[in-house]
């Protein structure tokens, strides 16, 4: 009832600064770019995620004549924007239509930033009441190598930055991680570890998560065992001070909530589900990060959530950061961790043209899928291989089913080159369904 009635709020507040008549959607443009990423992420992001370069601008000319913009990250999203939706919301009121988090990211929040441009006000207050001036933002980076997390957490020091959230993985040596990044950072400044649900129960996640837990950067784990796990999940409650993150949603909240499993949530999706789920945390007393993916679009559209939530306290997680160009004509500027929340009208940010212009591609008719080889190698000897099967998380599930050896010190993992040998083509081939251990 109260999410409904904020809806209403925040229609009628648009209709009085602009007539309905003046909200009508003249024209809805879309422009697919590949953005290329920095040099350290580029060869960590290119095992597994190659195609989260491509995003599709999308572009809402209004009648008034203002022009508002959004993006969806094709290949990750809470949901992206069709033909369909496109079709459904022309000659629409956007005010009207803003809320409706089935026309997809781009759609969506393009829609907020023409509507408030038009009503001469930021999107947050469309949104709601302004409870923050700032809000915090993570830099974040995909598993990498030892030496990689370093680089990257000292570079976000170096930006402003106070929070790190990477990904903890068998593949890798965790503590060694966590070892070297915490030489280059001080100790006020927060590591965060998603592993995706990979220490599997919570017998053998306890000694891993003791150790990581002894070095004062570390803040958060994120999904440390199946999400679903309550008994287990109670268990590392009990056992640890570093706080427990979860997705909003697996188990039920109310579950999540009243058996205690966690510290605090990860919530994302569209703006309706967004502060719905937000309110939830609210009442529950719950802090949790806003996590909205995408280029310095997504990020812009973020602050604002983070602007009227009171409980997005963690480090939101826009992953930005990975990008070499900006498609904002300004950086969203960090400082001591926080960014200040934009009070000029629509998102507050201006779409870099000249930018949009150099990076325009064809949108892929599907998700591009190049044949990577990816190679984990144990200080015994022991090889194992991944190629891409055509699903996204191909390393990620049988790490999830057990299929991979557990955590241990020493492991390492780089992505093979493929240079059209014989050699390389077999081990491709042999690993592509399934993955390929080689013992020592």
């Amino acid at each position: 009832m109260g999410i409904m009635k904020m809806i209403s709020d925040s229609i009628q507040a648009a209709e009085k600064k602009a007539s309905p008549q003046h909200l009508r959607v003249e024209k809805i443009e879309r422009t697919t770019v590949k953005v290329p990423y920095r040099e350290v992420p580029a060869r960590n992001m290119a095992r597994e995620l190659p195609h989260w370069q491509y995003t599709e601008i999308v572009e809402v000319h209004l009648k008034s004549g203002h022009v508002g913009f959004g993006e969806t990250l094709l290949y990750y999203t809470w949901n992206a924007t069709s033909d369909e939706a496109v079709e459904r919301a022309q000659g629409k009121n956007a005010a009207e239509l803003m809320w409706d988090d089935d026309l997809g990211a781009g759609l969506q929040m393009a829609l907020f930033d023409a509507v408030a441009k038009a009503a001469e006000v930021p999107v947050h207050a469309l949104l709601g009441r302004k409870v923050h001036d700032k809000t915090p933002l993570s830099w974040w980076n995909i598993d990498t190598s030892v030496e990689d997390m370093a680089l990257e957490c000292a570079e976000a020091y170096k930006q402003g930055y106070m929070s790190y959230k990477t990904k903890g993985r068998p593949w890798y040596d965790v503590w060694a991680q966590v070892e070297e990044a915490s030489k280059v950072v001080p100790k006020e400044f927060k590591i965060d570890m998603d592993f995706n649900d990979t220490l599997l129960d919570a017998e053998r996640a306890l000694p891993i998560l003791a150790d990581l837990a002894q070095y004062p950067q570390v803040d958060i784990f994120e999904s440390p065992i199946f999400q679903d796990d309550v008994a287990g999940n109670k268990i590392l409650m009990a056992a640890t001070d570093v706080n427990i993150a979860m997705h909003y949603g697996t188990p039920d909240p109310l579950i999540a909530i009243r058996e205690n499993i966690c510290d605090g949530f990860v919530i994302g999706h569209g703006a309706r589900e967004l502060m719905a789920s937000g309110a939830v945390a609210a009442m529950a007393d719950k802090p949790f990060w806003l996590q909205l993916v995408g280029t310095g679009i997504t990020a812009a559209f973020s602050l604002h959530f983070g602007a009227v939530l009171s409980h997005a306290t963690w480090p939101a997680v826009n992953c930005h950061q990975l990008y070499k160009y900006n498609l904002l004509t300004e950086p969203i500027v960090v400082k001591e961790g926080f960014a200040q929340v934009p009070d000029k009208p629509g998102l507050g940010y201006e779409l870099n043209r000249d930018m949009l212009e150099k990076l325009r591609v064809e949108k892929p008719e599907s998700r591009p899928e190049p044949p990577r080889l990816i190679e984990t190698t144990w200080k015994d000897g022991r090889k194992m291989y991944f190629g891409n099967t055509g699903e996204v998380n191909f390393v990620l599930n049988p790490a999830r089913d057990g299929n991979v050896p557990y955590f241990e010190r020493g492991v390492d993992t780089r992505l093979v080159p493929n240079d059209g040998s014989k050699e390389w083509k077999e081990l491709y081939q042999k690993s592509n369904t399934k993955p390929l251990l080689i013992k020592g």
